[in-house]
């Protein structure tokens, strides 16, 4: 089955602090809309572990972000 916006990726977002913390910067996480548009930057700050601001996701998770971006991102 595909990887989805909706029922993949918004969930691995929290809503504090993710969310919250990414639009006092004018990034909605919670957004499809941003989150495709800014994909590979939020890749790049996940494999580097600059986000999210309390530590790294787990390999697995930005293993599924890349894939959902390598999948042509649906919705």
């Amino acid at each position: 089955m595909a990887i989805s916006f909706a029922h993949d990726i918004r969930p691995l977002f929290r809503d504090s602090p993710d969310i919250d913390s990414m639009k006092e910067y004018g990034l909605d996480l919670s957004s499809y809309k941003d989150v495709t548009a800014q994909a590979g930057a939020i890749y790049a700050s996940l494999e580097n572990g600059s986000m999210p601001c309390d530590g790294p996701w787990p390999a697995d998770q930005i293993g599924l972000f890349k894939q959902w971006m390598d999948e042509d991102m649906a919705p």
